[in-house]
């Protein structure tokens, strides 16, 4: 026991260095300050409904009405029971957010490098590489949490992988199985999804080797362990991929039913996203060496240019006080690459991207070819339409890729791969015999190499035009002396394209030396890795904080109430009813989600809201149908006038449901949403047939009758309302049809009359209607989703199977350990 200790004690050094780290870098979470994460807040207003009903009933909601007019709350933070992998994950993201990702960032990487059988300083130092990659602070800041999240549990999963695969079968089937399963619950698909492309690669490169060295039946072995850890890592986050699974048909991710445009324009019909939307975020080809030096391409779209700046001197000479010109100064858009917009450069590191090009040199075998081709792969993908053959390719062919968007973001892979292949260039600096003096013939490479690229880049810096894709738009805004302003930005994106390659070249330079020195025995190996450990802090924490640094973080509570109620909010929230806000405001257009924290309202923030809802909006909301408008509930519009926020009371809006007198069958949901046009809706309901769409209503009623007949008597009231819960109240002298202003979904929302079940006919695109008999009845609505239920119990079962496998696998190797 004593020994097993003394063992582990390296390593309990270096994860308690690496709180300390952690806490270091995110030190305002010591004083209890937050990061303040723009889309944290837009998160918090659309998920504020849900938190405040779990706080007064202690239950959780799977339906909102905050938002959109009402979604699922599956991508939107919702507990399910039986979901002990998130209990897990609490346990090791115990330190302040967003210390806590940063920590799982170097925990993660380390157990990767040494499951490679790397030295536990090294491996110290990889995690250190990994973990301060521009990129992944960069989305700490501004609140990508669940792609952070989702990141930082990669390389764990690999390490369970290369276990597997190194004969350590027991090791490596739990550590992947629970990696897996920590992975999944992060909810972050798409950074999962990159993942899997990675482990293809791998795959390969295992297969390979195997078939060279004829070993196949292990690799067999092994892949089949690891499918039966993927299956377990399933179960235990049944309920949440269950769930979203079905909630993805219906959402913006899904197949759409329209052909048509707004417009009236023939639509391109895809499974998933369009083309040019998955495509927005390509990568520029040039935009590679930004991975290299950071600002070559500017930078980000908001960088703080400073006082020195021409920026700074072009709007002191217009007159400008030191405060305005500062303040410009501090939000130049020096950006001038390929994309839209870049919050800052996906900057791996001079000093990593050097020992990476000093390992291809020493590094040999499989580790070197599936590090290097997922870092390729991972590159071409990123370029998108700047390399539409490949992209294109994998859109129309490879399956689920035409899900996910913004292809720049792709580029985790190679931001892990390029740190593992980098600290191997150290590891075989430290390890192989160099008779050939094959060591200081790659050094001499790759310093040439790394070296010689930053000087022809400082050399024929004349040849660039610093001109970005957004330089016409700020020509404009600046009016009479947008040329100027436009001068001074190129001006300034040359001065950091200087300043950063020469940074570069000093870097790469130190690093060349420092092993140089260690070859000539002038430097002990401790001593070369206590001087990498600088070179890449200094590297990479330097530029970090450029982007992300103590000026983010505000009180907690900022970050936790981050909306204020204005004069039109509190107005508005005297009303006890049921109705929906539009918010038209400069506030609510500037913070989509703002409405969504006080009201249930028709605006919000969510990549993947439904996609009948979405497209109604195009078609109508936006256009300011108030047929449409009045369809929703929608009781008060927030308006602006002469700078003064109100509320304006809609008073046509339809109310909670009503009984129609007409009920139109139309032949597609074309003919359903341009209906909508000019549709009285308030007397008239269509409905679509006979083409069941995608198939959620399995007992679509064709054989409505066209017409009600509607006294001055019936009416529908509502008596009991909460998110996933209502009841009515209804009188009608005759066979009615009723329209409620609620969101259809037909994969979880029940309704009873008089507690006998009834199916929801979809009417008016979005809505719900119910054939509802003559007389007095009541009738409730609820979402009761069947997918919670069932994947609970798998998560469940899935659990109770993976303890039982953890304690047999541990008596086995405590068995073994005594033989």
């Amino acid at each position: 026991m004593q020994f097993s200790f003394k063992k582990f004690l390296p390593h309990l050094s270096v994860l308690i260095g690496f709180v300390v780290v952690s806490l270091l870098y995110f030190s305002p979470v010591l004083q209890g300050k937050q990061i303040k994460q723009s889309d944290i807040m837009h998160y918090i207003g659309m998920a504020q409904q849900q938190k405040e009903f779990k706080a007064s009933t202690g239950e959780e909601t799977y339906w909102t009405n905050s938002a959109f007019g009402g979604m699922p709350t599956y991508q939107l933070g919702a507990r399910y029971p039986h979901n002990y992998v998130k209990k897990l994950d609490s346990v090791l993201r115990f330190l302040p957010r967003p210390a806590d990702y940063l920590f799982i960032y170097f925990l993660g990487f380390y157990i990767l490098l040494l499951a490679l059988k790397v030295d536990f300083k090294l491996a110290a130092l990889g995690a250190l590489a990994f973990g301060f990659s521009t990129y992944l602070i960069i989305i700490l800041g501004v609140g990508h949490n669940s792609k952070a999240h989702a990141i930082a549990y990669m390389p764990m999963v690999l390490a369970g992988i290369v276990l597997t695969f190194r004969q350590k079968y027991i090791l490596g089937f739990l550590l992947t199985a629970i990696a897996l399963a920590l992975e999944i619950g992060a909810n972050h698909f798409q950074m999962t999804y990159y993942l899997m492309l990675l482990v293809l690669v791998l795959g390969a490169s295992y297969l390979i080797d195997a078939y060279r060295k004829k070993m196949l039946q292990h690799f067999f072995k092994s892949v089949g362990l690891m499918v039966v850890a993927l299956i377990l890592a399933i179960g235990l986050n049944a309920t949440n991929i269950l769930a979203t699974q079905e909630y993805v048909k219906e959402s913006t991710r899904g197949k759409s039913e329209l052909s048509i445009n707004p417009d009236g324009s023939p639509k391109v019909v895809t499974s998933g996203l369009s083309k040019d939307y998955i495509t927005e975020y390509s990568y520029g080809k040039m935009e590679t060496f930004n991975l290299y030096i950071p600002r070559l391409f500017g930078g980000g779209n908001n960088e703080d240019v400073g006082k020195d700046s021409e920026i700074y001197t072009f709007f002191r000479n217009l007159g400008a006080t030191p405060a305005q010109a500062r303040q410009e100064a501090e939000r130049a858009p020096t950006y001038w690459g390929d994309q839209p917009i870049v919050e800052a450069p996906a900057y791996v590191g001079a000093v990593v991207i050097f020992l990476f090009v000093f390992a291809l040199f020493l590094v040999r075998g499989r580790l070197k070819w599936w590090l290097v081709g997922g870092t390729l792969l991972s590159l071409l993908l990123s370029y998108g339409k700047n390399l539409s053959f490949l992209t294109d390719f994998f859109i129309d062919y490879v399956p689920l890729y035409d899900k996910f968007r913004a292809v720049s973001s792709i580029q985790v892979i190679l931001e892990l791969c390029i740190p593992v292949l980098a600290i191997f260039g150290l590891v075989r600096l430290f390890n192989d015999f160099d008779k050939d003096g094959r060591k200081l013939t790659a050094l001499k490479i790759s310093a040439g190499i790394a070296a010689g690229l930053a000087v022809l880049f400082l050399l024929f810096k004349g040849s660039f035009d610093f001109v970005g894709v957004n330089d016409g738009y700020y020509r404009q805004l600046y009016g009479d002396y947008g040329q100027g302003y436009i001068d001074a930005l190129r001006d300034d994106r040359r001065s950091f394209f200087t300043q950063d390659a020469l940074r570069t070249l000093i870097l790469v330079v130190l690093s060349a030396g420092t092993i140089f020195m260690f070859l000539k025995k002038k430097l002990s190996e401790t001593l070369v890795v206590v001087i990498f450990a600088a070179l890449i802090l200094f590297d990479l924490v330097g530029v970090d904080r450029r982007y992300v640094n103590t000026e983010n973080f505000v009180s907690a509570v900022k970050v936790n109430k981050p909306y204020q109620a204005n004069a039109a909010d509190k107005e508005i929230m005297k009303d006890d009813g049921h109705f929906r806000v539009i918010d038209v405001s400069s506030a609510g257009q500037g913070m989509p989600a703002r409405a969504a924290y006080f009201h249930n309202s028709l605006s919000g923030y969510h990549a993947a809201k439904l996609k009948r809802f979405d497209e109604l909006f195009d078609f109508h909301i936006a256009r300011n149908n108030m047929n449409v408008l009045n369809m929703l509930n929608t009781k008060y519009i927030i308006a602006e006038e002469e700078g003064q926020i109100f509320p304006f009371v809609n008073e046509d809006a339809n109310g909670n449901a009503w009984f129609v007198s007409k009920l139109t069958l139309v032949p597609s949901a074309n003919d359903a949403i341009m209906a909508l046009e000019n549709l009285n809706t308030l007397e008239e309901a269509i409905y679509e047939g006979p083409n069941p769409g995608n198939g959620i209503i399995t007992k679509r009623p064709l054989n409505l009758p066209s017409t009600y007949s509607v006294d001055s008597l019936a009416g529908i009231t509502l008596t009991e309302y909460k998110p996933n819960y209502l009841k009515y109240k209804s009188t009608n002298t005759n066979d009615g049809f009723a329209v409620f202003s609620e969101i259809f979904y037909g994969n979880g929302w029940k309704a009873t009359i008089d507690g006998k079940e009834k199916s929801i006919q979809r009417v008016d695109y979005v809505l719900r209607g119910l054939e509802v008999p003559a007389g007095a009845h009541e009738i409730v609505f609820s979402f009761e989703p069947d997918v919670v239920q069932t994947g609970s119990m798998i998560s469940l079962g899935s659990s109770i199977v993976f303890v039982l496998l953890l304690i047999g696998g541990l008596w086995f190797g405590l068995k073994q350990g005594k033989d």
